[in-house]
């Protein structure tokens, strides 16, 4: 089975990011499953003392899950500058293990702001170079959604932001398929 583990790096009920994952996940061919990760609020804090086995229960699924995608992609909105920190806490649970290594990545950064988020996936391609993965940059976009082209369904209803989510998960695939 090929799959494509999504994750949102918001928590807030109803974000933009997590709209992203849900019309990426709408917009995959039909030979890929989309697997969205609903975990990330409760995942423990990262502490070096634990990353053994046995693994917190919570840490172990995650892990389990991307060992068994076949490439991860996220969209997450930055928070004073930065990265939101449970997705910073997601991402350092990563770095002990191997799961991730030469996973194609790809994200969509849907800030409407001009440069806004620039630092998430600068520090996201930072965090994801200590554990080998493999981002694909025809899959790394920004894309400006603004709140009210989501509809009530929480699905990106506007057809030209719609391709353009569509041709970053296009390049995901691609790099899969490889």
């Amino acid at each position: 089975m090929v799959s494509i583990l999504m994750i949102s790096g918001s928590v807030r009920r109803g974000s933009v990011n997590s709209a992203v994952i849900a019309t990426a996940a709408e917009l995959l061919p039909a030979d890929m499953t989309p697997v969205i990760y609903s975990g990330l609020a409760d995942l423990p804090h990262f502490n070096p003392d634990l990353d053994r086995e046995p693994l917190p229960h919570k840490v172990a699924e995650l892990r389990r899950m991307i060992g068994e995608s076949s490439a991860l992609f996220f969209s997450s909105p930055e928070y004073a500058g930065a990265m939101p920190g449970a997705l910073k806490n997601l991402l350092e649970w990563t770095v002990g293990g191997t799961e991730i290594t030469n996973k194609p990545i790809g994200w969509v950064n849907p800030s409407t702001m001009p440069n806004r988020a620039a630092e998430t996936y600068a520090s996201l391609r930072i965090v994801l170079s200590y554990t080998d993965a493999n981002p694909v940059d025809q899959a790394c976009v920004d894309v400006p959604i603004p709140r009210s082209l989501i509809g009530e369904d929480g699905i990106v209803r506007d057809e030209a932001i719609r391709s353009a989510i569509s041709h970053a998960m296009i390049a995901l695939v691609s790099a899969v398929r490889l």
